[in-house]
């Protein structure tokens, strides 16, 4: 058995010790106590269904048909079970044991797992099948029963407590769902274990070929989980290399540390083959952690004849007392029997459940939490009262407008989104200023023809022609109005119409499909949010309609131009037709003008100009005009023949500055005040009325519109069933009492 140790354990079991393993378990003596409630706590987590979600120490019981496992079951559980030929289990049997000073007793009780359509239930349902058996002999009939249930889960499983039952009745031919016998009384020992059907090489064994991957992939499904405890069972009458069940052992379990062998029916080994079988026992072939035992069970005729279960004991006593199995060494002695194989059983479960203890303690942690992020994930659960929800819902939603509407500081803002579009309104605007050109077509200029004061007053960036270079004829632009065309189209050059865009209103509904999908998205199905879209955008449009009613009327008072504004008027004119009177003389006189600016007496010989001028300024001083610079010799040059049209060109200036000014302040404020605070004013109103959400239908029609996603209810329920068993199992364990 791989390092075996030649002392014995306290313990005795039967009439042999039961030595020392470094396998899964090791038996100890004076833990019977501590051992029943670590069974008890891993029977109750079986029953809270959480095995669904991880993994649970258990011996799950395998072997071909007819292999003798149910014999074996009887022997350990002290009870029979119902027998016929071929097949006789079709779903998991699961056999509770356990030592206690009470009278015995048997509670048989059925686990469903699945549906009738063999789908999951999320939430596993234990029911009680019948009343508490207090008489052995009731227990098989008790069974049969419960399988006939269990196979036909379509029909009350109570209508098969009582009755004849149909041989012919099938139902389904296996079922995950399973039996459960709980078992308790004084010569009971302390051990839990899971009967599985016996594995099928052909279909003619069962008379379904679907059948023989089924019962592979169920037993599998049991026995692949690493804390579980396979007990294989092998006949002796059959050669091993043929039973399936024990290679399936060992694909899953490839080094063999959870699997214990039981070698069954070892009377019908021809005589003088008996070392064939006993290798295994001696761990010379196919070595396992936990060995190989060997028991031997009544045969049909003994159990017909109405053999008891102590009688069956001593006839196995007696016949292993024979040669050749009295000539193993006293190592191996404690290899057979049923009784020793019993107590190496609960040894192994009962320390495998002690060691999983603190895991399963942290895994079901780590589940449920897992679980909880899972169902927060999910929308929220529809309200039993749906119109309450969504007045709330629609509440909050008005709420969130109203603070976006009032400005945030964040980087994509409303008002941070629209100040580009208002911007650029302002410079359209901007872009409209006539641009009056104080020359002839035919002339040049080597100035600009904005004035600086106009630029120093705007941003750079809203004054795209401030810093614009001298103009020529030939890089004049269409819109450039000459002097001498002024008086004919100066009323016609300030643009009395905005372009035809309104970019805000896109970028509103843009802003408002997120605020509506954040509060409305996840209800239902997404009827709800397409209805608040509709009911949002309808809004809209309406105080965009009244918004751009708002500005055409606008449009209309600035055809008539006025202003009460007359001191910002005056003083604009008056530095308009500086500018304009200065170019043109820069341009005529610029030499005589620059001279006389810069003029300044010179002593000793002075030039021709500096005697000319000192010459004027002394004659106008005989003439009894005294107190005369240089620089005011420039009054007396030439009137300019256009001076008329400089006038208009000045006063037609003035007036775009202070009109464009109002304007561009007006029309962003009509904006703000009709359609951003506007979509504000009512959209409660209008979306209680348009979904009808008060009334005596309400509640219907907020239903349906709170109706979710079939798979998200399904999801929901399966987590909200997984988190119920899960808190039930942590329950179970905070409650232990170590």
């Amino acid at each position: 058995m791989g390092d075996k140790q030649s002392e014995p354990d306290t313990d005795f079991y039967g009439d042999k010790p039961l030595p020392h393993s470094n396998g899964i378990g090791l038996s100890a003596s004076g833990l019977s106590n501590d051992r029943r409630k670590l069974l008890d706590l891993i029977n109750r987590l079986h029953s809270t269904g959480v095995q669904i979600d991880m993994d649970l120490p258990m011996i799950a019981v395998i072997g071909v048909q007819s292999a003798g496992k149910s014999s074996l079951i009887e022997a350990i559980s002290g009870v029979t079970l119902p027998r016929s030929l071929g097949t006789c289990t079709r779903c998991p049997t699961e056999c509770r044991l356990s030592q206690s000073n009470q009278p015995w007793k048997c509670v048989v009780s059925l686990r469903f797992i699945t549906n009738a359509l063999g789908q999951p239930l999320g939430q596993v349902r234990n029911e009680n099948f019948g009343d508490t058996i207090t008489d052995k002999a009731d227990v098989e009939d008790r069974v049969r029963r419960a399988q006939h249930a269990i196979l036909n889960p379509d029909k009350l499983a109570s209508t098969y407590l009582t009755g004849t039952l149909a041989s012919e009745e099938r139902g389904l031919s296996f079922s995950q769902n399973c039996v459960c016998l709980a078992i308790s009384g004084p010569e009971v020992a302390d051990l839990s274990f899971c009967d599985l059907p016996g594995l099928i090489a052909t279909a003619g064994q069962s008379g379904d070929a679907s059948d023989v991957e089924l019962i592979r992939t169920l037993v599998s499904s049991y026995i692949e989980k690493p804390s579980c405890v396979i007990l294989s069972t092998v006949a002796c009458e059959t050669d091993f290399e043929i039973q399936g069940a024990h290679d399936l052992a060992k694909k899953l379990d490839p080094q063999g540390t959870r699997t214990v062998g039981v070698l069954t029916k070892p009377d019908r080994i021809p005589p003088g083959e008996e070392y064939r079988w006993m290798e295994f026992i001696k761990d010379e072939r196919e070595r396992l952690i936990n060995g190989w035992y060997c028991v031997k069970q009544p045969d049909a005729r003994s159990l017909k004849d109405g053999l008891t279960w102590e009688g069956a004991r001593k006839r196995e006593n007696d016949y292993f007392m024979t040669q050749p199995w009295t000539s193993l060494s006293p190592m191996y002695q404690s290899h057979l029997r049923t009784s020793n194989l019993t107590a190496r059983l609960s040894a192994i479960l009962s320390e495998l459940i002690a060691s999983r203890l603190p895991g399963i303690h942290q895994e079901l942690y780590n589940l449920i939490n897992g679980t909880d992020v899972e169902l927060r994930k999910l929308p929220k659960a529809p309200s039993a009262d749906a119109a309450g929800e969504v007045l709330e819902v629609v509440n909050g939603f008005t709420r969130a407008l109203s603070r976006r509407l009032e400005g945030t500081p964040d980087e994509d803002g409303l008002l941070q989104k629209i100040r580009p579009t208002q911007n650029k309104f302002k410079r359209a605007i901007r872009a409209t200023a006539p641009e009056f050109f104080p020359f002839g077509k035919g002339e040049t200029s080597e100035v600009s023809s904005v004035p600086d004061f106009i630029a120093n007053e705007e941003d750079d960036d809203l004054t795209p022609n401030s810093k614009r270079p001298a103009q020529s004829p030939s890089e004049s632009s269409e819109k450039t109005i000459y002097v001498e065309d002024v008086l004919a189209r100066a009323q016609k050059a300030r643009t009395r119409e905005l372009p035809d865009n309104y970019p805000f209103v896109v970028q509103k509904r843009e802003d408002l499909e997120s605020i509506v999908g954040e509060h409305f998205g996840n209800l239902g199905r997404g009827a709800l949010q397409h209805s608040i879209s509709v009911t949002v955008k309808d809004h809209l449009d309406s105080c965009a309609k009244k918004t751009r009613q708002h500005i055409e009327w606008l449009l209309e008072v600035e055809k008539s131009p006025n202003t009460l504004n007359v001191h910002y008027y005056s003083d604009y004119k008056d530095k308009f037709l500086s500018f304009y009177k200065g170019r043109r003389n820069d341009q005529s006189h610029g030499n005589t003008l620059e001279n006389l600016r810069s003029f300044r007496s010179v002593q000793g010989f002075p030039t021709t100009f500096e005697s000319a001028v000192n010459k004027a300024i002394s004659g106008l001083s005989d003439m009894g005009i005294s107190g005369i610079n240089p620089a005011d010799l420039a009054k007396l040059l030439p009137v300019d023949p256009m001076e008329p049209a400089l006038v208009i060109m000045a006063g037609v200036r003035a007036y775009f500055q202070v009109s464009y000014k109002r304007f561009a302040d007006i029309i962003p404020m009509a904006v703000d005040h009709d359609l951003v605070l506007g979509l504000e004013k009512g959209i409660q109103k209008a979306i209680i009325e348009d979904l009808q959400l008060t009334g005596p239908d309400a509640q219907e029609r907020c239903r349906l519109l709170l109706q979710e996603q079939s798979s998200i209810r399904v999801r929901r329920e399966e987590l909200e069933r997984k988190r119920e068993r899960l808190n039930t199992a942590k329950e179970e364990i905070r409650h232990l009492g170590f």
